[in-house]
């Protein structure tokens, strides 16, 4: 499938994933008729139907409304974490409609546009939403498929023209290899998603891949000290673009940017930890070599209000302070404890995390019990298995064991407040890429009066 232009319906199996939803939304705002299954409703969903999205939560294939069931007009858009057996995605595979993963419909609505695409297996939704927020305030006319809710606008997707496209790149599943950008970033290469790749090796290789996708005429960025030729981006280092004289005021970064052709001065960025002053470098040499007007960078990246779960306040008083964030792997994790101790030096620590899939669990058991190490006290959730099933001896008891941490605890979800005012914090630190998510609000109005 090559056009999307003469398909009416489109219909989303996993509409409520923070890609599927982006493309749910633009879909609408294209005028097509939109709706889509998900397994149950989230803040997410309900925000869809909120904009008059249908959404479905019984895979049978009646619950599909009656004219996404016309196959010659109905496109069918799924992602790979929905399993084969899934009632509505066997029914229109075995009855020949018209499917496509979402990468490739992303691929499809980007080709033959200028794209700017963010790959990495930390850093991208971040990088993604400051370079659509830095495009978007400096006059572009850009369309945003954003990983995550930008405070900003209150949405993963940017709809501000369509000249250029900003994209994350996402490498699970090998989806971004279905982009054709002309500025791209590789902002890490950790090994992640190994249930996929099998092993690190591989996964460098696939992001090599995607490297090959810049054409000549194109730029590629990479983090400082990565194994790939490009254009260099770092923190107080030799990179081309790099941030030098670094300060920190009232919460606020102050830094330069080194640059090929010189030195810009006078940034100010609100996000923090030195992994957000990296995303902003990123983003800043991607709006630049785009041609975004210099003089109106810094402006617009002062007025960048963060995303949601990634590093959010939630309160922030003298006597407490609640921060969520999205961290799934040891080194966002340890990026976090980097950022609390810059941001709160000297406060008592409590991190409460959700680990996410048996597989990631089991492959990076001993770097989780490091960096779960980090913090001043741990309360450990069950894993959040997502799309995966048990893995026999794989359990949160097995990574507790092995945390050097003396404060250390496995509770359940319907525990944490209890646990929480138990352990009397002055910072809490409320982690994971699963159902943790969904819990934040009640724990926020529950602490209110510790603040």
């Amino acid at each position: 499938m090559q056009d999307l232009n003469h398909i009416q319906n489109i219909y989303f199996i996993g509409i409520g994933g923070i890609g599927m939803s982006a493309l749910a939304r633009y879909f609408k705002f294209q005028g097509k008729n939109v709706a889509g299954y998900d397994k149950t409703s989230t803040s997410l969903t309900r925000t869809l139907e909120a904009e008059d999205i249908v959404v479905v939560y019984d895979e049978k294939i009646n619950s599909v409304p009656a004219e996404f069931q016309d196959k010659e007009n109905t496109l069918v858009v799924y992602t790979p974490a929905v399993p084969e057996a899934h009632e509505q995605l066997a029914y229109f595979r075995n009855n020949e409609f018209t499917l496509n993963k979402r990468a490739a419909v992303l691929g499809l609505i980007s080709k033959g546009k200028t794209t700017l695409a963010v790959a990495g297996t930390h850093g991208k939704t971040t990088t993604t939403a400051i370079l659509g927020h830095l495009l978007k305030e400096t006059g572009a006319k850009v369309t945003g498929f954003l990983g995550g809710i930008s405070e900003d606008i209150q949405s993963n997707l940017i709809l501000k023209g369509d000249d250029v496209i900003v994209v994350e790149a996402d490498e699970f599943d090998r989806s971004f290899l279905h982009l054709s950008p002309n500025i791209a970033a590789i902002t890490s290469m950790d090994a992640d998603h190994l249930d996929i790749y099998g092993k690190k090796e591989e996964l460098e290789d696939t992001f090599r891949q995607f490297a090959k996708l810049v054409p000549e005429n194109g730029t590629l960025f990479i983090k400082n000290g990565l194994p790939i030729e490009g254009k260099t981006f770092g923190i107080e280092d030799d990179a081309d673009y790099s941030a030098q004289n670094i300060k920190i005021e009232n919460g606020t970064y102050h830094f330069d940017l080194k640059t090929p052709n010189g030195v810009i001065e006078g940034f100010m960025f609100n996000l923090p930890g030195k992994h957000n002053v990296l995303n902003a470098i990123t983003a800043l040499a991607m709006a630049i070599q785009f041609g975004s007007p210099i003089p109106k960078l810094a402006r617009a990246l002062y007025g960048f209000k963060g995303v949601k779960r990634r590093f959010s306040y939630k309160i922030k008083s003298d006597r407490l302070v609640l921060i969520d964030d999205y961290a799934h792997h040891p080194a966002e994790i340890a990026a976090v404890n980097q950022a609390v101790r810059e941001m709160h030096p000297g406060k008592k620590v409590l991190a409460v995390f959700q680990p996410h899939l048996f597989s990631r669990t089991r492959d990076f058991a001993d770097d989780f019990a490091e960096s779960l190490a980090l913090f001043d006290e741990l309360l450990l959730l069950d894993i959040y298995p997502a799309r995966e099933l048990p893995i026999e001896g794989i359990t949160s008891s097995w990574i507790l064991e092995k945390v050097s941490t003396n404060s250390k605890k496995l509770i359940q979800k319907e525990n944490i407040i209890d646990e929480i005012k138990r352990s009397n914090p002055e910072v809490v630190v409320l982690m994971g890429a699963g159902s943790i998510g969904e819990e934040v609000e009640s724990i926020k109005n529950a602490l209110q009066d510790e603040a």
